[in-house]
């Protein structure tokens, strides 16, 4: 149990890192939908629109394998 959640731990702080850079790179998070805002010079951003087309990519996916 210990070990699956340190690999959890590690695998959300690695994609924690590198999904900003990812993210300029694929473009992704600038779908119609998607809310991005600045607040006191710190950008937020809220995709709902891209999670909504990974989630549903995911579930044709797991329907197919």
């Amino acid at each position: 149990m210990l070990k699956w959640l340190i690999a959890v731990f590690c695998a959300v702080f690695v994609i924690g890192l590198v999904q900003p850079r990812l993210a300029r790179l694929l473009r992704i998070g600038r779908l119609p939908g998607d809310v991005r805002f600045r607040l006191r010079g710190r950008e937020y951003s809220f995709p709902f629109a891209t999670t909504i087309l990974f989630s549903f990519l995911l579930a044709v996916i797991s329907r197919l394998v």
